[in-house]
């Protein structure tokens, strides 16, 4: 049967639109469905049940009225009785649908409009809808546009496909674009909003470099070389920490290339960054002195529990200076790139520092054990740093002490135990000042001090320590792109604790108030050893 203008009408718009947006033809021939039927409704009554079918081959419009079978009508217009239902179909049953064909419409211009309206607001949805799910699965890729136009400092991009914005703080500083401008940037964030998917570009991301260099170095893109680490100051300098799976690979000079070719064109994208490639390494110490570089590094002194890192340079050739680098740029790159914190010292700093220690511990002895300052001095000389240490040492290791004998070790560990109950006391009686429950000093692995900090942070019950997180306990290191690590105090500020142990006394505390049972705790236990292990 032939086809007639108006049905191919129907057709050809449907595949222009489909074709247009880049969506699927069905999908704007179910939005006209629905724009007829709508109009339709507006003919016959907002009530009716009114239904559109094009035939996607033919382009044949068809309108059906449904009608539910029901013993008793109590709507006529979306509703039949079983009798004349089984005039029409013998076969109807109730609550069986009857399908009643309706005469083609003639429509006004309000109900083209309104037809037109509902089509258009489909066809939008099934755009923005194709635009969400072809976006979110390219997440970490970098992606080529035109500058559309510039708002506010941010610039939208046209991808061809759908439309991006990059803020003015996820541009290069000094960096401006006109529109027609072509841009290169890393996608990082695709939301779902009711105006469309949001597409958030960045070309200060710290991975928008290292996709960069994927695409410069065929040794990164086919696996050999891998990018570990990337540290950023945008438009500035950043480092990035490279390891190569290839011992017959040099990941550094893979990355810079000949002549520099390769990195330079990194460089150059992003207006002049200068670029640091330091050989990564799993040995923390050496990372750091790489990371540093060019600065010279005469020792590192690691505290894993803080994951902190000290590094001493030193004091000729201004190797301070090089270490910090200008407003302290090097060293923070190089902190964000090992994700340690770096405290940088000169050898002549880091020995006056171990003399004010040295001359600290000695104080701390004569005032505690009422002794003069030699013996304070021998106490600190031999490595000791606190009265619980002398406390604890056994006598007779006390007593090999040059200068000491068994009668001095014995009086030294006698007023040491004295000095240490004295300050149980104090704490015991803060404790009970400050409201603190007799019941909590019951958990595992509690002490007074931790119990007296615990109150001054209105941390009072079993139940109390039980809702806490670690992080309450120990604090936590906040860590931004491109801004320094912000260390948060947790309630134990100044107790000498891990996160392990920190976590173990919570869990204890569950336990004591019946949230956990305690062989949950104990099963737990080896999975955690046999999980470090694997890490091992």
């Amino acid at each position: 049967m032939a086809v007639s203008a108006n049905r191919l009408e129907l057709l050809q718009i449907a595949d222009a639109v489909a074709r247009e947006k880049s969506i699927d033809r069905g999908i704007v021939i179910a939005a006209m469905e629905d724009a007829i039927a709508k109009a339709a409704r507006a003919r016959y009554g907002s009530e009716t049940d009114v239904h559109a079918e094009i035939d996607p081959k033919k382009g044949e419009l068809r309108l059906s009225r449904h009608m539910l079978v029901v013993d008793q009508v109590e709507n006529p217009a979306n509703q039949i009785s079983l009798k004349a239902a089984q005039r029409a179909n013998p076969g109807a049953q109730v609550g069986d649908t009857i399908a009643d064909t309706l005469p083609p419409l003639e429509y006004g211009r309000i109900a083209a409009q309104s037809a037109k309206q509902v089509i258009v607001q489909k066809v939008r949805e099934a755009e923005r809808d194709r635009q969400y799910l072809e976006f979110k699965d390219r997440i970490g890729d970098i992606v080529n546009g035109v500058v559309k136009r510039v708002e506010y400092g941010s610039v939208i991009v046209d991808l061809g496909r759908g439309e991006a914005i990059i803020r003015r703080d996820e541009m290069l500083p000094r960096e401006s674009f006109r529109n027609g401008d072509r841009v290169r940037a890393y996608v990082f964030d695709v939301r779902r909003e009711t105006r469309g998917p949001q597409i958030f570009l960045s070309r200060t991301h710290p991975q928008f470099m290292a996709k960069l260099f994927a695409q410069e170095v065929p040794e990164i893109y086919d696996g050999i070389v891998e990018i570990k680490a990337v540290a950023r100051d945008p438009g500035s300098r950043a480092k990035i920490g490279v390891v190569s799976r290839d011992s017959s690979v040099d990941p550094v000079g893979a990355c810079v290339g000949m002549r520099g070719s390769r990195v330079q064109a990194v460089v150059n994208e992003l207006q002049g960054e200068k670029i640091d490639i330091i050989p990564w390494s799993p040995d923390i110490a050496t990372f750091v002195v790489n990371a540093l570089a060019p600065a010279e590094v005469s020792k590192v002194v690691i505290d894993e529990e803080r994951e902190r890192i000290e590094v001493v340079v030193p004091d000729t050739n201004n190797q301070l200076s090089l270490a910090i680098g200008r407003r302290g740029q090097n060293v923070r790159l190089a902190s964000q790139l090992t994700g340690w914190d770096i405290d940088i010292l000169t050898e002549s700093e880091e020995s006056e520092r171990r003399q004010a220690d040295f001359e600290n511990s000695t104080r701390v002895f004569m005032e505690a054990l009422n002794v003069d300052e030699v013996v304070g001095q021998l106490l600190a000389s031999e490595g000791f740093t606190s009265v619980e240490e002398v406390a604890l040492i056994d006598v007779r290791e006390l007593a090999g002490i040059e200068g000491f004998d068994e009668e001095t070790a014995a009086e030294l560990q006698t007023r040491a135990r004295e000095y240490l109950d004295q300050i149980e006391a104090e704490l015991e009686a803060r404790r009970k000042e400050l409201g603190v429950e007799d019941e909590l000093r019951e958990v595992p692995g509690i002490t007074s001090k931790m119990l007296v900090k615990l109150g001054e942070n209105e941390v009072k019950t079993v139940e109390d320590l039980a809702g806490c997180a670690t992080d309450d306990l120990v604090g936590w290191v906040e860590r931004k792109d491109g801004a320094e690590p912000v260390k948060h105090a947790g309630f134990f500020e100044g107790v000498e604790i891990s996160r392990d142990e920190a976590e173990q006394l919570i869990m204890q505390a569950r336990v004591k108030a019946g949230w956990i049972d305690a062989s949950e705790l104990e099963a737990a236990e080896p999975e955690q050893e046999l999980a470090d292990g694997e890490a091992e």
